[in-house]
C-alpha cells in the first residue's frame, strides 16, 4: 500500500505545495460565484451600509461624476417605482376605469414587474388620488368616456409604500416611499400649461413668500366634495398616511423618500418640501429623487427649501431633454443636479427625439451606463435594455426587441365562459 513520506519539503500531507496553491486559487475564484448563485441579492453592492451617503447625507459629494455604482443601483430602484406608477395607470378612455390604477395594492409590484429578484421589498399601504381646481392638461388628469365612469373628478396619482421587514434589512433602515405618477403623454402637456405662479400658502402659510407653479400646486392641494376619492386633497392623503407610518415605526430608524418623473417629479418637489417644512417627518430625513423634473417655483421657493435641515434633493437630468430647463423665466432649480447623456449609449438609435430623451426607462438606462462628464458609456449594473422599448422605438434593431411592447394582454379584453368578450382592466381595491 502507498504510504506518504513524512512531511517532505514543499508538501502538506499528500498534496504538493504548487498543486495546493492552484487549488486554493481556483476555489477563491469559484466560491464567490457559488455564493452568488445561492444568494443573488449579495451582488447588490453596499447599499445596506452606505444608505446615508446615498440618500444625500453629504449632498452626494464625490458620488456623482463619475457616478458611484451603489448610487446607480439606488437611483434605478427609486426610478423603477416612478416608472411603475406610469405603467399601472389606466389610460384607456373607453374604460369606465380610465384614470385609475389597474392593479390592487397587494399585487402592484408583481404586476408592474419590479418584484422578481429585487431584495428591496415594499408593501403599498395607500393609493393617492388627485383632482384640480383649475383646468389642467389631460396628459395628467384624463376622464373616462364611459357613462359608468368610476370617477368624474379624480385620477389615481401615485402611492405610499413602506419597506417590509425583509426590505428593511436590505435597505439598512425602514424606508417610507412616496411615489407620484408622471404625465400620461410624454410631451403634450408641455404646451398646454400656463406657467403662472401663485403663493404656496397651504404649504408655507398665509404670509409666505415662495411662489410656485399654479397647475402643479392645484393638483397637489385641491379637494372636491363631489368625489369620494378627493374629499381630502392629495396632500392631506399623503400627510395622513405618512403620519400613521412614522408613528407605527417611531422606535426604528426611518427615512422618507419622495420620487417621481416629469410632472410627478414637480409634485414630489412640493411634497418633500412640505413634509419637512411642516414637521410631518418628525425629524426623520427626507430625500427627493427627481427624474426629468421641470422647475417648480421661484427663487424664494428655492431659498426656503435649501434652508430645511432634513431635506435633500437630487435632480436627475438627461442632457438633451428640454423639460428640466422649463419654465424659462421666473423659476429656479432646486437641489443637487446629476447630468447623464443617453446620446452616448451605443444601444440606442443615434437619432433620438424629445420623447426618448424624456422617457423614464431611457433615463434609467442612462444612469446604468453613464461614465461621467468626461467619459463615454458602459453598463455598470444589470438592467435589461429591452425596457427602453416599453413605449418607444429607441433600441437599435439588432437587439430584436419589439417597439412599444408594454400593453395589457388583449388590451384588457377577457373571454367569458359563454364565449363573449368583456373589458376587465381593473383589480378592485379599497381606496
Amino acid at each position: 500500500m502507498f504510504k506518504a513520506r513524512k512531511n517532505p519539503r514543499g508538501t502538506i500531507g499528500k498534496m504538493p505545495m504548487p498543486i495546493l496553491l492552484l487549488a486554493l486559487c481556483i476555489f477563491s475564484m469559484v466560491s464567490p460565484t457559488i455564493e452568488m448563485m445561492k444568494n443573488p441579492n449579495k451582488n447588490m453592492g453596499n447599499i445596506t451600509e452606505r444608505w446615508r451617503l446615498l440618500s444625500g447625507n453629504n449632498n452626494w459629494e464625490g458620488l456623482l461624476d463619475p457616478l458611484d455604482n451603489d448610487l446607480r443601483r439606488y437611483l434605478i430602484h427609486y426610478g423603477e417605482m416612478a416608472q411603475a406608477a406610469r405603467d399601472a395607470f389606466n389610460t384607456n378612455k373607453m374604460s369606465k376605469y380610465a384614470g385609475s390604477c389597474r392593479y390592487s395594492k397587494k399585487n402592484f409590484f408583481s404586476q408592474t414587474g419590479i418584484e422578481i429578484s429585487n431584495p428591496f421589498k415594499y408593501e403599498v399601504t395607500k393609493y393617492i388620488y388627485a383632482t384640480s381646481s383649475i383646468q389642467v392638461p389631460e396628459a395628467f388628469i384624463i376622464k373616462s368616456l364611459s357613462r359608468e365612469a368610476w370617477s368624474r373628478e379624480s385620477n389615481w396619482a401615485g402611492f405610499v409604500a413602506v419597506a417590509t421587514d425583509e426590505g428593511r434589512i436590505a435597505l439598512g433602515r425602514r424606508d417610507i416611499v412616496i411615489v407620484w405618477r408622471g404625465s400620461v403623454q410624454t410631451m403634450e402637456w408641455f404646451n398646454d400649461f400656463d406657467f403662472i405662479q401663485v403663493s404656496a400658502s397651504k404649504i408655507f402659510g398665509e404670509k409666505s413668500d415662495p411662489k410656485v407653479h399654479h397647475g402643479w400646486y392645484s393638483v397637489y392641494t385641491s379637494d372636491d366634495s363631489r368625489s369620494p376619492f378627493n374629499k381630502a386633497s392629495a396632500r392631506d392623503q399623503v400627510f395622513g398616511e405618512v403620519q400613521r407610518l412614522v408613528e407605527q415605526y417611531k422606535n426604528e430608524e426611518v427615512t422618507i423618500t419622495v420620487t417621481g418623473h416629469s410632472m410627478g417629479a414637480a409634485i414630489a418637489t412640493l411634497n418633500a418640501g412640505d413634509i419637512v417644512f411642516n414637521g410631518i417627518n418628525k425629524g426623520f430625513p427626507v430625500t427627493a429623487f427627481l427624474f426629468a423634473s421641470p422647475r417648480v417655483g421661484d427663487e424664494n421657493f428655492k431659498k426656503t427649501l435649501s434652508q430645511l435641515e432634513n431635506l435633500r434633493s437630487l435632480k436627475i437630468r438627461n442632457a438633451p431633454d428640454i423639460v428640466p430647463n422649463y419654465p424659462l423665466f421666473g423659476y429656479s432649480d432646486v437641489g443637487i443636479e446629476l447630468v447623464i447623456d443617453t446620446r452616448k449609449s451605443g444601444y440606442l438609435k443615434s437619432q433620438g427625439d424629445q420623447s426618448s430623451y424624456h422617457n423614464t426607462d431611457c433615463y434609467l438606462h442612462g444612469i446604468a451606463g453613464t461614465q461621467g462628464s468626461k467619459g463615454g458609456f458602459k453598463l455598470e449594473v444589470e438592467r435589461d435594455i429591452s425596457l427602453v422599448n416599453k413605449y418607444l422605438d429607441g433600441l437599435k434593431d439588432e437587439y430584436g426587441v419589439p417597439t412599444s411592447w408594454w400593453v395589457e394582454k388583449n388590451k384588457g379584453m377577457v373571454q367569458q365562459q359563454n364565449g363573449s368578450w368583456i373589458l376587465v382592466d381593473h383589480e378592485d381595491d379599497d381606496f
